[in-house]
């Protein structure tokens, strides 16, 4: 017999069929959750598989590697290079690049040094300058992109040769200024732990948030006559995060605690996230990532999508290079240059975010940079060169892109079948 959908017998057993497919809970989550990695969307599967294996393997070579105390200086070495590769993101989200991060970040440290221990400029008004430059700096990008045409390779790669040489002229001679450690801001870039009530507190509130976000998103749908996640599933997955969460910080409290400089860079990375999953300018950047001109013909402005990306990431980059002072105590001719612009950009491909644009994360720069560091943290404990660092770094950073390009190639067969 068929059944009219339409009429109350219909929208029933509709109703009906929701509820089973609800109740599968954790089961049906899991069945849903292999699919989409059969299908190609692997996420930071990779990644979180990749820091598990490289935290156990140099734990068994070394294990003061896990200790509370180096695992919280590896954490404050995070924060520096994880928030340049934040807006690192912005750009690869667009299928584009700025390859003078790093020299933004250096001269951003320079007019820190300059205007606050030279000239006698009060701190907020320094970083307010070097902050201003940033954007000002990543507007140009953007103009030379959609107005000129220029590609955002060359214009970045013009830019780190020019940002460097401002920033060896304002240094001079002297080649480095000193931060005095008595100085609040170099105490928080070197010796600054949050206290362990306020860590333990504050590691409950991602979990509530997902929680409040799964439940809101199940009345809606069902609201909407739609089937919603099991309640089963949106409380597992709070109660995971949140004791993931407190056996981190409880252990970190064991030594000196969570640096005052990583919770800042974690909640620019919350931030960032909420602006790419919740907001319109978010979806906008991975409809203009994936295909600009059906982007363009949807009505998003994809000029102003472009100019915000480049802006966005100029700016971090100048707030790094601040935070990278104030860990140093210093401004000097070296700030920004080394690996730094390898390290943030590799730390935002390897964390997942696509290199051919459309599809990223904020969290990617984090576990990133957790990952680089790491790798960089234990060779320093076995007292191995930097040469094999880079080359290990090389191989990883190889890695990722291979496993981005075959899941994309698995997702694109996938929607043809």
């Amino acid at each position: 017999m068929t059944v009219n959908p339409n009429s109350a017998t219909g929208r029933a057993l509709d109703r009906a069929d929701a509820r089973v497919r609800e109740d599968e809970g954790l089961a049906g989550a899991l069945r849903g959750f292999l699919d989409r990695v059969r299908s190609g969307d692997l996420g930071m599967i990779p990644v979180a598989v990749g820091l598990v294996l490289i935290s156990l393997i140099f734990a068994w070579l070394n294990p003061v590697f896990l200790r509370p105390g180096n695992v919280s200086n590896l954490l404050y070495d995070c924060a520096t290079t994880g928030v340049i590769s934040l807006g690192i993101v912005c750009v690869l989200m667009l299928g584009e690049i700025d390859l003078s991060v790093g020299s933004m970040s250096g001269l951003a440290s320079a007019i820190l040094g300059v205007l606050w221990i030279n000239q006698g400029w009060p701190v907020i008004g320094a970083i307010l300058v070097a902050l201003l430059l940033g954007a000002a700096v990543g507007a140009l990008y953007a103009a030379l992109y959609n107005r000129v045409g220029m590609p955002s390779f060359v214009a970045t790669l013009a830019g780190l040769l020019a940002l460097l040489g401002l920033q060896l002229y304002l240094l001079g001679n002297s080649g480095s200024i000193n931060l005095p450690f008595s100085l609040a801001l170099v105490r928080f870039g070197q010796n600054s732990y949050m206290p362990n009530w306020l860590s333990v507190v504050l590691a409950i509130v991602p979990a509530a948030v997902v929680l409040w976000s799964g439940l809101s998103a199940r009345r809606r749908r069902q609201a909407a006559g739609l089937t919603g996640n099991s309640l089963s599933v949106v409380l597992a997955k709070a109660i995971a995060l949140a004791v993931a969460l407190e056996a981190i910080v409880l252990y970190l409290a064991q030594g000196r605690g969570v640096p005052w400089m990583f919770a800042l860079f974690v909640l620019l990375v919350a931030l960032m996230d909420y602006l790419f999953t919740r907001t319109q300018w978010g979806r906008s950047m991975m409809a203009v990532g994936g295909n600009r001109e059906a982007a363009r013909r949807a009505g998003i402005n994809v000029r102003r999508i472009y100019l915000s990306a480049f802006v966005l990431c100029s700016t971090f980059a100048a707030l790094g290079g601040i935070l990278s002072a104030a860990r140093l105590g210093s401004a000097s001719q070296q700030a920004g240059t080394g690996d730094v612009n390898l390290n943030a950009i590799a730390a935002a491909v390897i964390g997942g975010t696509s290199l051919f644009g459309g599809r990223g994360s904020a969290y990617s720069a984090l576990l990133g940079i957790v990952v680089i560091q790491a790798i960089s943290n234990g060779l320093t404990l076995l007292n191995l060169s930097s040469s094999l660092r880079y080359m290990i770094l090389g191989g990883v950073l190889a890695l990722a892109v291979i496993v981005d390009s075959l899941a994309r190639r698995s997702r694109a067969s996938h929607g043809r079948g």
